[in-house]
């Protein structure tokens, strides 16, 4: 436990010790998540470093790169105050094809050494593969992580994908820190093979997804609106997603009972951290208020037996919707 209360959790092979509450990046690169403010968003960074937050978790596809440019200025003079994750595979795809533009370890390299250039900073504590499927470029993958680590450009590696069989070819050497993973009430597909596979593994588990995009804070309804660019928005105008969407509200309002003095959000984050097998979750928050409610989870008491059996009953173990992407 750090002096702000919040406990510190190991991050699997890695051996990193990371605050069981970090603060994931995706929103503050704009775009997708509707309008952002680049100084709210260094200020809500640097509001969880004087909470005590280690963890940052980037992309350099959030933004088009954004958001690693946005934590590289918040980082300015305190780099030795972070543990910085970030992916890599996405940028330049080919859709055509399906394969990433990184098919060499040459290429791979260079485009880490871009990650670098907008992070500011000439080490990488943790770096994912972001592509998450099986391509002909995951060995150059590899072989990239462990020049990179020979080199002391990144302290460990691991990736981001939700796809189990990858996760398998990808670990074969059995060498692999850390996997993200979308994980939430709503979405407890991962407790199947997953997470018992990353257990057995020693494998850092980072949960993405938490709050299922928002819909488990409770601000959602059928009658919701969003923000142009918002890609949340297709949940109403796709018929499946719509389907989806709308179930998870049924789901949330039998969810509101559990409250009992805390935020959805934080029984959201606390069923989170009741499984022992994950390392950290990384809720996003734009705005120094959102960040703080997301780390009074960590301070509450833990859930009941009861509230667990009845958050059981609502979505089965090992059960819950499909993934969207994140």
């Amino acid at each position: 436990m750090n002096k702000s209360g919040i406990h510190k959790r190991h991050l699997g092979k890695s051996n990193l010790e990371v605050t069981e509450i970090g603060l994931g990046l995706w929103a503050v690169g704009g775009g997708l998540w509707g309008p952002v403010e680049d100084s709210e968003s260094i200020k809500t960074i640097h509001a969880a470093l004087d909470s005590g937050i280690t963890f940052f978790d980037t992309a350099d596809v959030y933004g088009d790169g954004h958001s690693e440019e946005i934590l590289g200025r918040a980082m300015r003079g305190k780099r030795d105050k972070f543990i910085l994750a970030t992916k890599i595979g996405w940028r330049g795809f080919d859709d055509q094809k399906k394969q990433t533009a990184y098919d060499s370890v040459t290429k791979f390299i260079a485009g880490v050494e871009t990650n670098l250039k907008r992070l500011n900073t000439d080490y990488i504590d943790v770096l994912q593969s972001h592509i998450n499927f099986r391509d002909p470029t995951m060995e150059v993958f590899l072989h990239g992580f462990s020049k990179l680590k020979q080199q002391g450009k990144i302290k460990a590696f691991g990736l981001s994908t939700s796809d189990f069989e990858y996760l398998n070819a990808f670990n074969h050497k059995d060498d692999c820190a850390t996997l993200q993973i979308d994980y939430s009430i709503l979405n407890r597909t991962a407790e199947a093979e997953i997470i018992p596979y990353c257990k057995k593994h020693n494998i850092g588990i980072i949960i993405r997804g938490a709050l299922a995009m928002g819909i488990l804070t409770g601000k959602f309804s059928a009658d919701s609106t969003f923000a142009e660019g918002d890609f949340r928005s297709r949940w109403l105008e796709n018929p499946e997603e719509k389907e989806i969407f709308l179930n998870d509200l049924e789901k949330v309002e039998k969810l509101r009972s559990l409250t009992n003095g805390r935020t959805l959000a934080q029984l959201a984050l606390q069923f989170v951290l009741a499984n022992p097998d994950i390392s950290v979750v990384i809720p996003g928050a734009k705005r120094v208020s959102q960040l703080q409610e997301n780390l009074k989870a960590a301070l509450l008491p833990p859930l009941t037996n009861a509230e667990c059996e009845y958050i059981d009953g609502l979505v089965a173990k090992g059960g819950g919707r499909k993934i969207w992407p994140a």
